[in-house]
């Protein structure tokens, strides 16, 4: 058997910018750190060499790649031409939340194949093959940062070229800094789950409008201000920063946020939060907020009615988990 994992992310500033309608013309940034909640999946021979079993959110057994339903499963499993396999996934998160789990998905599912073909893979190449599938083989409407993130790993700030090349530069700061960032990011859980694609197609194709890629251009500088910040351990720049980010966001297209969760920030700020956002595309999910320790229990309080998710940073990214040597 073999197992592996790669983290969800959690993104600060810039998301949007990743897209390549903006990208290509433009440049883009983003400012993100992945969380230690991981998807997993397992790779073992299967009995009937001419079959594949995949177990996910429902079962499937089939002998021809073009009989799966799971659209990354038939991409990825005819891309290597491996049959007479069974592969499960695991989460620790549901889909449609907001953490990047589809391409969460997509970096662990290659890294399984590309180990049980006894194939060493950079982490660039894992990120960048993520990218080929699911942007241009599959045609989702996505950017490139949660391909990225789920390989590297880790508070990263990355910049997307016009060419396509991606620069990944860890954010470095004084051991202090991180669990003081780590201890005033609150995570709540809002439930619902939403179509990132439909929210992310209308903003790619807003892109055209000259005061919608303003406020994009404006998204990524907030990024690289709070780049420059956290390096200089002002970690209280978080709050400001992701308030300035969301209000902006809200701006790029419709369904990103809505009453129910304008309510929710509000009650949040008014509380003590200084900030925070809605993670992924929008619609549903997870908010974030940055909270002092002395205001954390009355934003607990305000928001009683939302499960709290432990925030911890992870700093593996892509990894394997566990191999059986007489496996591969």
């Amino acid at each position: 058997m073999i197992i592996t994992r790669a983290p969800f992310r959690v993104s600060f500033c810039g998301g949007g910018s990743d897209l390549p309608d903006f990208y290509e013309k433009y440049g883009g940034c983003v400012l993100s750190t992945t969380i230690r909640k991981y998807m997993y999946l397992t790779i073992h021979n299967y009995f009937e060499k001419d079959q594949i079993v995949l177990k996910y959110s429902r079962t499937e057994v089939v002998k021809e790649y073009d009989e799966i339903q799971h659209k990354i499963f038939r991409q990825c499993l005819a891309d290597f031409d491996i049959k007479g396999v069974e592969i499960s996934s695991m989460a620790d998160i549901p889909a449609g939340t907001g953490l990047g789990s589809s391409s969460t998905f997509t970096v662990a599912l290659l890294h399984l194949l590309h180990t049980y073909k006894g194939e060493y893979i950079s982490k660039y190449k894992l990120a960048k093959d993520a990218c080929t599938v699911e942007i241009e083989k599959l045609e989702e409407p996505i950017g490139k940062q949660d391909q990225f993130a789920a390989a590297f790993g880790g508070l990263k700030f990355y910049e997307f070229m016009p060419d396509g090349f991606v620069h990944t530069e860890p954010v470095i700061m004084a051991s202090d800094s991180y669990k003081k960032l780590e201890n005033n990011l609150l995570m709540f859980y809002l439930g619902g789950t939403h179509s990132a694609s439909a929210i992310l197609k209308e903003q790619s194709h807003n892109i055209g409008n000259a005061d919608k890629a303003a406020v994009q251009k404006e998204m990524c500088r907030t990024a690289r201000t709070l780049k420059e910040e956290l390096q200089k351990n002002n970690v209280d720049a978080m709050g400001e920063l992701l308030h300035e980010n969301w209000e902006l966001k809200k701006t790029l297209a419709s369904g990103i946020s809505s009453p129910a969760i304008d309510d929710v920030y509000s009650q949040a700020l008014r509380s003590g939060a200084v900030g925070g956002k809605l993670l992924g595309a929008g619609g549903a999910g997870f908010m974030l907020f940055y909270v002092p320790q002395e205001k954390q229990a009355d934003v607990r309080h305000a928001l009683g009615n939302l499960r709290e998710m432990d925030f911890e940073m992870d700093n593996s990214g892509a990894s394997i988990v566990m191999t059986d040597r007489d496996f591969i």
